[in-house]
């Protein structure tokens, strides 16, 4: 919603009376506090389409929002492609749906479609659609008016190519097209939808299974940049968005304690490589002229600029390049590889975002089917929106195990 100019907002606001319109409010209300300048030295990193940081699956979710090192599995398109290389079945689909601002409303709604197939021993493509429906809304200029009925979305198709590069490293490329369809039918004056296209450049590494004193063990670890692209917008006239390019950094290491039990342990770290709001100098709660130089230049930087830029530009040094980081712990029990218990913590710093949540997931695999769940609990003062949410996923495993991993 930050991506509409000023006045379609103003319209929209000015016409709104139903309680369906209740997502576009809230989007209405973020776009408002992220745009107002004040001295607060929160400095919040905001981006376009930020649907494509929700972690999609119900897997992923059950442990804390990631999954650049962990098992391969159908819906590591959004987490990283290069794992493809590393499954046993030689096709798979996946399958997931997660409520959104549940305890708000009951039709805003994130789902995902997967597919992937490993064509040889050495390479794998796959291809996904995220889609975010935003629920209905009705719009209306009086209170006794037939509401004109706006269902505004958003989507991203995905297409990737994975190599292995040796027994145990593969990378992969990905490509995605994104549409974020926000417009206000207004009927004075519209936005565009804005489209935009990215990439994603990652890498998997994946060890053999070691002997230890008491256990077996395999480490894994993994490295990815996504959403690699220019700007986007959604009118002539409207601010340019960066993409939410986000670096992210994991490893793991599974405890095969022996043929019925493992336990896997992970953790991940994320940044965003776009740039930090700088200090905006205001007078009277208005940008003076040296405030609006300082916001011509932060908005100006370049998207691929900034991906290097990003490391450096905060405006209190190191100390808060650090607080741009987010970090997730998981945890995932297998029995018999069949019955699977996850727990998961991410953390985010209180000046950054302060999304602080414990997740709790399970599994479910029976033949060539999965079936994943996971929930949510806040552990800060920031509600989350998935907060009380229960997220689904099913995956349907094809070709049964067609290739021997060691």
């Amino acid at each position: 919603m930050k991506n509409l100019s000023s006045y379609n907002l103003y319209i929209f606001a000015n016409s709104i009376f139903s309680m369906k319109s209740l997502p576009l409010l809230i989007l209405v209300f973020l776009f408002v506090s992220k745009t107002t300048f004040s001295q607060d030295d929160r400095r919040v990193i905001t981006t376009g389409v930020p649907f494509l940081l929700i972690a999609a699956d119900a897997r992923s979710s059950g442990m804390g929002d990631q999954g650049v090192a962990t098992p391969v599995d159908a819906f590591s398109q959004q987490w990283n492609a290069a794992k493809y290389t590393f499954s046993e079945t030689k096709t798979g689909i996946g399958l997931s749906y997660t409520p959104y601002l549940r305890e708000l409303v009951n039709d805003v709604n994130i789902a995902n479609l997967s597919y992937f197939n490993r064509i040889n021993e050495r390479s794998a493509f796959a291809a996904s659609i995220r889609y975010f429906d935003l629920g209905e809304i009705e719009l209306r200029q009086t209170a006794d008016q037939l509401p004109n009925i706006a269902n505004p979305n958003e989507f991203a198709i995905d297409l990737s190519y994975s190599l292995r590069l040796s027994e145990e490293l593969s990378m992969a490329v990905t490509g995605r097209y994104i549409n974020s369809n926000l417009r206000i039918p207004t009927g004075i004056a519209e936005a565009d939808a804005a489209s935009g296209f990215g990439a994603d450049i990652s890498m998997f590494y994946r060890s053999e299974e070691k002997f230890y004193k008491d256990f077996n063990g395999r480490w894994r670890g993994g490295l990815s940049i996504s959403n690699i692209g220019p700007k986007i917008k959604y009118d002539d006239v409207g601010q340019e968005n960066f993409l939410p390019t986000n670096f992210k950094a994991g490893a793991g290491f599974d405890f095969i304690l022996d043929a019925a039990n493992t336990i896997g342990v992970h953790v991940e770290f994320n940044k965003l490589l776009v740039p930090t709001p700088p200090r905006f100098e205001t007078e009277n709660g208005q940008l003076t002229p040296e405030g609006q130089q300082a916001f011509l230049d932060y908005s100006n930087q370049s998207a691929l600029g900034s991906i290097f830029s990003s490391w450096t530009d905060a405006p209190d040094g190191f100390s808060e390049e650090l607080k741009e980081i987010t970090w997730a712990l998981g945890a995932e029990y297998w029995f018999e590889d069949s019955f699977a218990l996850r727990l998961g913590y991410f953390n985010e710093s209180q000046d950054k975002g302060f999304r602080k949540f414990l997740t709790m997931g399970a599994g479910f695999k029976y033949s060539a089917i999965n079936i994943d769940v996971s929930y949510l609990f806040s552990t800060s003062t920031v509600q989350n929106p998935l907060e009380g949410t229960l997220r689904f996923g099913l995956t349907f495993n094809i070709g049964d195990n067609t290739y021997i991993e060691y």
